[in-house]
């Protein structure tokens, strides 16, 4: 019996992505971006490479790619794509690195970036999709965006004279050396989506066969920036983009290329305490004479609550104080546009062994200062887990039964040693008197790189240890 299933590079279930139906992408209606998705997808289960694979994906549509691709994932700023791409081929030259990206990406902000990633011939498989606008920033003009197309900030069209002609990278990145593939295609039917099958998988066959850099560029609709129909958006791909951006390879030298592997320099220990000029007893490890702390496996935290809570700051201290032991950190904010008033929250996660990913989807502890963060976070905390909440703003306790909960009247307790802003000290105090780390030292050698102010030091330690007393005296 033939079994029709979603490609296994692809999650079963799409958990990642917070606050929507597990099946569902955040893509708009009609969108190329998860057809491409599939294709990449099929390409790399068929291929048989989805335990070496690195998607890196950039700011933009495509940002989220790590909520639905099971492989290696890295997120990195706009443009810089190609980049980082490099460096973790270089790394882990047996990996099948793809940098994903869309035209206001590319083009733009990471001009310079894909065009000497391409002339030094990196090993890399590159997928550039083309929809002539910036679709996830409100549609404004993208360096791809036709003559004549109105955008948000060209509403009466783009001009040559004023804005320039559309960037044609294809025929840009043709013109030098060292790629090995280059070819444009779409996938406006069934036709055309069979050749843009092929070649991204051309693209990924170039790379496990070490042949250099390949480039596929994929002319893509974007309905909800152009307002059009889905279906009518297919259609004005063939009248309009074709004209401008014509399908087809623009550079296929993969017949006559044979695999280059480059040299990998890997410094020895020795090496690379004396290229940061530090001596052996100040490496990693050293303050506990080489040995790290005990840690049960990776310990995965969230920190939440209102900007200006110093919730990102909380998360630092913790992160560092724990490196600063000798373990294994990641530390990753988010928070919305509105620093101060707005949401914030970090993902930090401690471990003794190497950390695959610094996304915590799953905690182990949540530290959550306000209301908005309990009905966000709480169900995202593992049975068996633990959530810290500032009892002052959040008057019920959290409703799960199979968690440890523990209220601590934090933005109280630092109004009585004379500072609100010191609240997110007395969590930090509350979390190292539950779990027995951070360990003091660790935690103000941290701290003390962080605030300059002695006053406020002063203040930080009296909160610490405020919030510390209060859950010991707790558990008595």
């Amino acid at each position: 019996m033939k079994v029709l299933e979603k490609p296994r590079s692809f999650y079963p279930r799409f958990d990642r992505k917070p606050g929507a139906h597990p099946f569902s992408t955040h893509y708009c209606p009609g969108c190329g971006h998860g057809v491409l998705h599939k294709l990449i997808a099929e390409a790399v289960d068929d291929l048989g490479i989805r335990e070496r694979t690195i998607f890196v994906s950039p700011v933009g549509c495509s940002v989220f790619a790590y909520y639905y691709f099971d492989v290696g994932n890295v997120q990195v700023a706009h443009g810089r794509a190609p980049a980082c791409a490099t460096g973790v081929k270089r790394v882990r030259p047996g990996s099948i690195v793809i940098s994903y990206q869309g035209d206001g990406d590319l083009a733009a902000i990471g001009g310079n970036e894909i065009l000497h990633a391409a002339n030094r011939g990196e090993d890399i498989s590159v997928f550039f999709v083309n929809n002539a606008i910036y679709g996830m920033t409100g549609g404004q003009m993208a360096p791809t965006t036709l003559e004549g197309m109105r955008t948000t900030t060209t509403p009466r069209g783009r001009t040559v004279l004023n804005e320039g002609n559309p960037m044609r990278m294809c025929e840009l990145l043709s013109t030098l050396e060292a790629p090995a593939y280059i070819e444009r295609v779409t996938m406006t039917d069934g036709k055309q989506l069979m050749r843009a099958r092929r070649a991204v998988r051309k693209a990924l066959e170039c790379q496990i066969a070490g042949k250099g850099f390949t480039f596929v560029e994929v002319l893509s609709q974007c309905p909800t920036g152009w307002k059009l129909d889905p279906a009518v958006s297919l259609k004005w791909i063939e009248d309009n983009m074709l004209k401008t951006f014509p399908l087809g390879v623009y550079r296929d030298v993969t017949n006559e290329r044979v695999a280059h592997p480059r040299k990998i320099w890997v410094p020895t220990s020795e090496e690379t305490l004396k290229t940061l000029e530090l001596s052996p007893d100040e490496g990693p490890g050293a303050r506990n004479g080489g040995e790290r702390k005990s840690v049960m496996g990776p310990v995965r935290f969230k920190f939440a609550g209102f900007g200006g809570q110093g919730i990102l700051l909380l998360g630092e201290v913790v992160a560092a104080a724990e490196m600063i032991a000798g373990r294994q950190v990641t530390w990753l904010p988010s928070y919305g546009p509105e620093m101060r008033g707005g949401t914030a929250n970090c993902h930090v996660v401690v471990s003794n062994e190497l950390i695959g990913s610094p996304l915590v989807s799953e905690c182990d502890v949540l530290v959550a200062m306000n209301r908005p963060s309990i009905a966000k976070f709480e169900e995202t905390v593992a049975p068996g887990g633990t959530i810290i909440y500032d009892s002052s703003l959040i008057e019920n306790p959290p409703a799960r039964k199979d968690v440890t909960s523990i209220g601590v009247p934090a933005t109280e307790i630092a109004d009585g040693i004379g500072s609100t802003k010191v609240g997110n000290m007395v969590m930090l105090g509350a979390l190292m008197g539950h779990l027995g780390f951070p360990g003091d030292d660790e935690a103000r050698e941290a701290l003390q790189t962080m605030v300059s102010r002695k006053d406020l030091l002063q203040k930080n330690d009296a909160a610490i240890e405020a919030g510390k007393a209060h859950v010991l005296q707790s558990k008595r």
